[in-house]
Formats: C-alpha cells, sequence, structure tokens
C-alpha cells in the first residue's frame, strides 16, 4: 500500500462549491481505477473548524502502478490545469484496518502527522504507531484507518475515514465529499510486513 495525498489550499473567500460541484461531476471517474484502493475526497472550511479552505484528496494505492498511471496521465493533469502542480506528499504503507462501520458511507476523515524525533530508534516508534492504529481502528464509528511512513522525511501518517462528523481522533478534520474504492479489498489488513 502507498498513501498519497496533495493540499490545495484555497483563498479565504473562495466559494467551496465550487469544489462540491467539482467532486459531483467528477468524482465516479475514478470509481474503477486500477490499482486504487481508494480516494478520499476531502474538503476542509476556514471558519467551520479549520483555518483554512483546502482540497485534500487521500489515496491508498493497492499498486504502485496504479498510482503512476495517475499521476502521469489525465486524472492529474485535470488538476494541474485548474490548480497548478501541487506537491504531492507519498508515504509507505504500515497497517490498514477495516474499522466496525466498514460498510458505512464515509462522512468524515482525518489525517494526523507526526514525526519521529531524530536521535530516536524509529522501530520502536512504529510499533507504538501500529499498536496505536490498531485500537483507533476499533472505535465505533470507524470505517477504515491506515498508517504509513515517509523515511526520507520521518513522519508518520495517521488517517482514519469515520461514518459520522465527531469522531475520536486527533487531527486534522476533513469532509468527505465521495469515496471512489474500486480495490479496497486489495488492501491488505494488518501491519505490511
Amino acid at each position: 500500500m502507498h498513501a498519497m495525498q496533495y493540499e490545495i489550499t484555497l483563498p479565504a473567500d473562495y466559494d467551496m462549491g465550487v469544489i462540491r460541484d467539482r467532486v459531483a461531476a467528477r468524482g465516479h471517474l475514478l470509481d474503477d481505477f486500477p490499482g486504487l484502493g481508494l480516494k478520499a475526497y476531502l474538503m476542509r472550511e476556514r471558519g467551520a473548524g479549520s483555518p483554512v479552505n483546502q482540497y485534500a484528496p487521500l489515496y491508498l494505492w493497492s499498486a504502485p502502478a496504479g498510482m503512476n498511471t495517475f499521476l502521469w496521465g489525465p486524472g492529474f493533469e485535470g488538476i494541474v490545469d485548474d490548480f497548478g502542480r501541487p506537491q504531492v506528499q507519498h508515504w509507505t504503507g504500515l497497517a490498514y484496518h477495516e474499522g466496525p462501520s466498514a460498510s458505512a458511507p464515509a462522512r468524515t476523515a482525518v489525517r494526523r502527522r507526526q514525526r519521529i524525533p531524530s536521535g530516536v530508534l524509529p522501530g520502536p516508534v512504529v510499533e507504538e504507531a501500529l499498536a496505536k492504529t490498531r485500537r483507533l481502528a476499533a472505535l465505533d464509528g470507524v470505517v477504515c484507518a491506515a498508517l504509513a511512513v515517509d523515511p526520507r522525511h520521518w513522519e508518520l501518517l495517521y488517517a482514519t475515514l469515520w461514518e459520522h462528523d465527531f469522531p475520536k481522533a486527533v487531527g486534522d478534520r476533513y469532509q468527505v465529499l465521495h469515496l471512489s474504492q474500486p480495490e479496497r479489498a486489495a488492501l491488505r489488513q494488518g501491519r505490511h510486513w
């Protein structure tokens, strides 16, 4: 599994209805995309618990070929044409879990990024993060939870999808506008080694 996200921060007075309309018109285009475990079309609005207006889709790829096909093809070109080329963040998958509400529609996402301090052995930090992710995935209302790492910057990524608007998780909260999940079943459950 590979996790990927880009953040498009928009002006404070931006009409976020434009993003909602964009996702309503185009979101279904990735509903059968090969190699895509899931894509959560995420948005947060300034003043609604967020300091910024932002469109920040999150991808969990079941196969790297799918990620490459997307990035070098017309899907990502549409983003670049409309918003400019964003920085694409990516992480190597460490774990994935379906939650108790796996069959429910995802309404909210929580993303938390955590630095692994320099001078600290990363193994024990990752073991603790794996245990946290397992516990988080077992909470009522969780659709799914993923843990990934960027070993270049030594950063962990916790991503959790929830069926309700008031998740019991710490991090940046997003509204899920649409969920494409063509190969969600191919995302390996549990630890990824």
